[in-house]
Protein backbone atom coordinates (compact mmCIF):
# COMPACT_ATOMS: atom_id res chain seq x y z
CA UNK A 1 0.00 0.00 0.00
CA UNK A 2 1.19 3.54 -0.92
CA UNK A 3 0.81 6.91 0.84
CA UNK A 4 1.42 9.44 -2.01
CA UNK A 5 1.70 13.21 -0.50
CA UNK A 6 1.28 16.29 -2.87
CA UNK A 7 2.97 19.17 -2.02
CA UNK A 8 1.57 22.28 -4.30
CA UNK A 9 4.61 24.47 -5.84
CA UNK A 10 2.40 26.65 -7.98
CA UNK A 11 -0.22 29.56 -6.50
CA UNK A 12 -3.47 28.34 -6.44
CA UNK A 13 -4.75 30.02 -9.07
CA UNK A 14 -2.49 27.88 -10.84
CA UNK A 15 -3.69 24.95 -8.96
CA UNK A 16 -7.47 24.98 -9.36
CA UNK A 17 -6.69 25.70 -13.39
CA UNK A 18 -5.61 22.11 -13.42
CA UNK A 19 -8.29 20.90 -11.31
CA UNK A 20 -11.09 19.54 -13.63
CA UNK A 21 -8.45 17.70 -15.13
CA UNK A 22 -6.82 15.96 -11.69
CA UNK A 23 -9.88 15.28 -11.02
CA UNK A 24 -10.60 13.25 -13.90
CA UNK A 25 -7.39 11.05 -13.46
CA UNK A 26 -7.90 10.74 -9.83
CA UNK A 27 -11.51 8.63 -11.53
CA UNK A 28 -9.65 6.69 -13.70
CA UNK A 29 -7.26 5.40 -10.75
CA UNK A 30 -10.11 4.99 -8.59
CA UNK A 31 -12.19 2.95 -11.52
CA UNK A 32 -9.16 0.88 -12.09
CA UNK A 33 -8.86 0.06 -8.04
CA UNK A 34 -5.79 1.92 -8.00
CA UNK A 35 -7.01 4.61 -5.40
CA UNK A 36 -8.97 4.16 -1.88
CA UNK A 37 -9.32 7.56 -0.93
CA UNK A 38 -7.92 10.93 -1.62
CA UNK A 39 -8.24 14.49 -0.87
CA UNK A 40 -6.90 17.92 0.02
CA UNK A 41 -4.61 18.78 2.47
CA UNK A 42 -5.57 20.88 5.32
CA UNK A 43 -4.04 23.84 5.12
CA UNK A 44 -4.72 23.78 1.13
CA UNK A 45 -1.50 22.88 0.49
CA UNK A 46 -1.29 19.52 -1.63
CA UNK A 47 -2.98 16.55 -1.17
CA UNK A 48 -3.34 12.78 -0.13
CA UNK A 49 -3.75 9.58 -1.82
CA UNK A 50 -4.08 6.04 -0.58
CA UNK A 51 -3.11 3.30 -3.18
CA UNK A 52 -2.79 0.00 -3.48
CA UNK A 53 -0.54 -1.38 -6.48
CA UNK A 54 1.33 -4.29 -7.31
CA UNK A 55 5.00 -2.73 -7.30
CA UNK A 56 6.37 0.96 -6.41
CA UNK A 57 6.85 0.92 -9.91
CA UNK A 58 3.60 1.12 -10.81
CA UNK A 59 2.41 3.50 -8.41
CA UNK A 60 5.57 5.75 -10.27
CA UNK A 61 4.38 5.31 -13.49
CA UNK A 62 0.81 6.30 -12.20
CA UNK A 63 1.70 9.24 -10.45
CA UNK A 64 3.49 10.22 -14.34
CA UNK A 65 0.37 10.59 -15.40
CA UNK A 66 -1.04 13.47 -12.85
CA UNK A 67 -1.94 16.44 -14.83
CA UNK A 68 -1.01 18.55 -11.69
CA UNK A 69 2.47 16.59 -12.28
CA UNK A 70 2.84 16.92 -15.47
CA UNK A 71 1.27 20.64 -15.45
CA UNK A 72 4.40 21.63 -12.96
CA UNK A 73 2.22 22.68 -9.80
CA UNK A 74 2.59 19.76 -7.61
CA UNK A 75 5.68 17.22 -6.58
CA UNK A 76 4.75 13.86 -5.17
CA UNK A 77 6.36 11.89 -1.58
CA UNK A 78 5.58 8.65 -1.90
CA UNK A 79 5.95 6.13 0.85
CA UNK A 80 5.05 2.47 1.21
CA UNK A 81 3.81 0.89 4.21
CA UNK A 82 2.87 -2.81 4.88
CA UNK A 83 -0.93 -2.56 5.85
CA UNK A 84 -1.06 -5.64 8.19
CA UNK A 85 -4.04 -4.51 9.93
CA UNK A 86 -7.39 -2.46 8.33
CA UNK A 87 -10.70 -1.44 8.40
CA UNK A 88 -13.24 -4.46 7.36
CA UNK A 89 -13.83 -2.63 4.50
CA UNK A 90 -10.40 -2.20 3.21
CA UNK A 91 -9.75 -6.27 4.25
CA UNK A 92 -9.08 -7.36 1.35
CA UNK A 93 -5.78 -4.83 0.72
CA UNK A 94 -3.94 -6.16 4.08
CA UNK A 95 -0.88 -7.45 4.17
CA UNK A 96 1.45 -9.77 5.73
CA UNK A 97 5.19 -8.46 6.71
CA UNK A 98 7.94 -10.09 5.16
Amino acid sequence: MFVLELTYTAPLDAVDALLPDHAAWLEEQYEKGLFLASGRKNPRDGGVILAVAEDRARIEEVVAGDPFLTGGVCTYRITEFTATKTAPELARHRQTPD
